[in-house]
């Protein structure tokens, strides 16, 4: 016969039910490679701990899931925009996502139910000086075309540049007309263009004609993606979605439901176009030796 105290912790666990695993459910923005690319690293990252994984295609299968998710990992611009459509208070990670971008949609939400925050897709820009300095040493005069969405981030530039002991010169562009006088003025002036994330200047249609006068210039251009240097940029420092996810699986074993403020990837890679360096005759280290001097630069971290 069981000892009442024993009696009593039986009856405890009996009825006390057993605690229900967290959810995170991955809400993709396409079917696409990136997209594939960051749900097959953040479930591998996510492996062996205690939460459960769900794959969503559309916002609207929350209503048809089997339980309700614990937090959200919105991957891709798309698939953030489909969250600040729902008024439950599920919490929100954007990831897969230019800081401009997260800005604007959440500026443009009324919804203000959930709790959110993001990993961007942009590099710090203490991380870009450093990278241009262990890339072109000796070229010190940066440019970069701004429009009104970056002007505010062009001021951070340009003091974590002085910083880094490099100039940043800019010239602001707000239509197709005025893209190429500005950047035949900016490119008079300095050594390299940097390139970041900016969908008024950098569409899919201006990026041919803006590769082909820095190279009349010889000018090399520091660029925000692969594709960018696939099409004729020098080089660039980015984030994988592999590192985004992996990234996104350390922030929910860290502090789960109790987001952190939006933050920077703080993973990158880099890329440089070997027969773009030739055609401008620069001496490029290799990609492995620059990553490993970033890796070991402080300003870089």
């Amino acid at each position: 016969m069981l000892r009442p105290a024993l009696r009593f912790l039986f009856i405890f666990f009996l009825l006390t039910p057993l605690a229900r695993a967290e959810t995170v459910a991955l809400l993709l923005s396409g079917n696409d490679a990136p997209y594939a690319e960051f749900a097959s690293n953040f479930r591998d990252a996510m492996a062996g701990g205690s939460w459960k994984v769900a794959i969503l295609a559309a916002v609207d299968d929350l209503d048809n899931a089997a339980e309700r998710p614990d937090l959200i990992i919105a991957v891709g611009s798309n698939a953030f925009r489909q969250t600040l459509t729902r008024n439950n208070p599920i919490p929100v990670i954007a990831t897969l996502i230019p800081r401009l971008s997260y800005e604007k949609l959440l500026a443009g939400s009324s919804n203000r139910s959930h709790r959110i925050s993001a990993i961007w897709l942009d590099q710090p820009a203490p991380r870009q000086a450093a990278f241009i300095r262990h890339l072109l040493p000796g070229k010190n005069r940066i440019g970069m075309l701004i429009s009104n969405e970056t002007r505010q981030q062009s001021a951070q530039f340009r003091q974590a540049f002085t910083a880094a002991g490099l100039s940043l010169d800019s010239e602001e562009s707000e239509t197709e007309q005025t893209l190429l006088p500005a950047l035949n003025s900016l490119l008079a002036r300095v050594n390299i263009l940097l390139a970041i994330p900016d969908t008024s200047i950098y569409k899919r249609d201006s990026i041919k004609s803006i590769l082909i006068t820095t190279y009349r210039y010889q000018r090399p251009v520091v660029a925000f993606s692969a594709a960018f240097v696939n099409a004729g940029a020098l080089a660039a420092l980015y984030s994988t979605p592999a590192q985004i996810a992996r990234q996104s699986a350390e922030v929910i074993h860290s502090f789960g439901i109790a987001l952190p403020p939006p933050m920077f990837p703080n993973q990158f890679a880099v890329l440089i176009n070997q027969n773009v360096a030739q055609a401008l005759d620069l001496n490029i280290r290799d990609e492995a030796d620059i990553r490993r001097a970033l890796l070991a630069d402080k300003d870089a971290r």
